[in-house]
């Protein structure tokens, strides 16, 4: 069995020619036998897609990835397109910074660039939206380079393999440098790739199959007995609940009353119905006295929603008037329409508490 010592420079073989037999077929990947065809990797659709994966399943991004193409086939068309529209699009998908940073960085791209996507890490992180992580994926897997590539598959991947006891997030350092140091200078896009299908279908947090594992005679975790240990986690602290209430006023042409939120800060951007002043540090008004506009608003129920630091409980209430009001906020949109709108899921379920059908509705 290797040692840890003798692990700091291993050979990638085993974990290639895994992957070259097991790749999972993505949307967005060149795998082992397109690449033998002579296929490149699009620059592009590997950007996108790591966009998209960032705090996301596979499952979840593969529609939306092939909506984003069929819509923007190229980041000229992406840098074209109504940040409306981009926003939209992406409505459901979780995490809105990274479709305001998305528009950002496909404008910086082709305006900048002439479409064409920097080839190494640090042209990539000079732009919009593109941190360590993204930059080293497109980097290694659209323009082959050496890079560290590190997700949750890898991470967990590398704990394992190295038994590396600190808790994250403060043992990051340490695994980006071994992940580092098993990067190979050959086929580098492939070894990252390899690494994040290893953890999404061998080495996973349960009951991995560690039988199948190309790195099982390497792997102190395993040697421990104890695989399912690692990665090792800081304990979690209670995320804090926060109110607010929404409003739902439709009309009898069955018209809802939507606005936009501001560019900045969380769901920035995104459309919503009218909301009490939240935010993940403070609680808003929570009563009908809170309302867009004087009304018999009736209480329907509550939603509760889970953001990435803390927990929202939203008060939903809802009224019905025979024609539009004006506000100086806002706009009406018909409930047939509610699918186009860049509605977050928080939002949606506000939305289905007051009005059950919309959706169905919506989709007819």
């Amino acid at each position: 069995m290797m040692t840890s010592t003798t692990l700091d420079a291993p050979s990638a073989k085993p974990l290639l020619d895994w992957y070259d037999r097991h790749h999972r077929d993505l949307p967005w990947r060149v795998s082992p036998p397109m690449a033998a065809r002579g296929i490149k990797a699009d620059p592009y659709r590997v950007w996108l897609s790591e966009v998209m994966l960032q705090q996301t399943t596979v499952p979840a991004v593969k529609p939306y990835f092939a909506n984003f193409l069929a819509r923007w086939p190229t980041v000229h068309d992406l840098a074209e397109a109504p940040s409306e529209d981009v926003m939209a699009a992406w409505a459901g998908l979780g995490y809105y910074a990274r479709a305001r940073n998305l528009k950002k960085c496909a404008e910086a791209v082709a305006q900048d660039h002439d479409g064409v996507f920097p080839d190494t890490e640090d042209g990539l992180k000079s732009l919009p939206g593109i941190g360590d992580y993204t930059a080293a994926a497109v980097a290694a897997i659209a323009f082959n380079r050496r890079a560290a590539v590190m997700d949750g598959n890898v991470e967990r991947v590398i704990s394992r393999l190295y038994a590396i006891a600190t808790p994250l997030p403060a043992s990051k350092p340490l695994m980006k440098q071994k992940v580092a140091l098993l990067t190979p200078s050959d086929r580098p896009g492939d070894f990252a790739q390899a690494m994040m299908d290893l953890g999404a279908t061998i080495c996973t947090p349960k009951r991995p199959a560690c039988a199948l594992c190309p790195f099982n005679g390497s792997c102190e975790a395993l040697r421990l007995h104890d695989p399912e240990h690692f990665p090792v986690k800081a304990a979690k602290k209670d995320k804090p609940v926060r109110y607010g209430a929404a409003f739902a006023a439709v009309t009898a042409d069955g018209e809802l009353l939507l606005r936009r939120r501001i560019e900045s800060g969380l769901l920035g951007g995104m459309t919503e119905i009218p909301t009490t002043g939240w935010t993940a540090r403070l609680d808003g008004e929570t009563s009908a006295d809170a309302a867009p506009f004087p009304a018999a608003w009736e209480a329907c129920g509550t939603v509760t929603h889970v953001f990435t630091h803390f927990e929202l409980r939203l008060s939903i209430y809802r009224v019905a008037i025979p024609a539009q009001i004006q506000t100086d906020n806002g706009w009406w949109e018909p409930v047939t329409n509610l699918e186009s709108q860049a509605l977050p899921t928080v939002m949606k379920k506000a939305i289905t508490t007051a009005i059950p059908l919309a959706f169905t509705h919506s989709k007819e």
